[in-house]
């Protein structure tokens, strides 16, 4: 991931991806449930790219992932 994103974001980013895509949603997919262009997604969890997820973002996708927000969040400070 981008060198400018600090380690709770990629942290995030990452935990964000294991969820979507054990439950078989496609970044497209993703993108679309949240009401954005095609490739929002995979502009955030493209390595190269300093995009990020806000607030509001990962309480969007916690609700199209059926999940809590607190399921991306590491269970200690990194």
């Amino acid at each position: 991931m981008h060198d400018s994103l600090e380690n709770i974001e990629r942290y995030i980013i990452g935990k964000v991806r294991e969820i979507r895509e054990s439950k078989g949603i496609t970044q497209e997919q993703l993108s679309l449930s949240l009401g954005k262009n095609i490739t929002f997604i995979s502009q955030i969890e493209a390595p190269s790219k300093k995009a990020k997820y806000n607030i509001v973002h990962l309480n969007e996708i916690a609700k199209v992932l059926n999940c809590s927000s607190k399921d991306f969040w590491p269970e200690k400070p990194l």
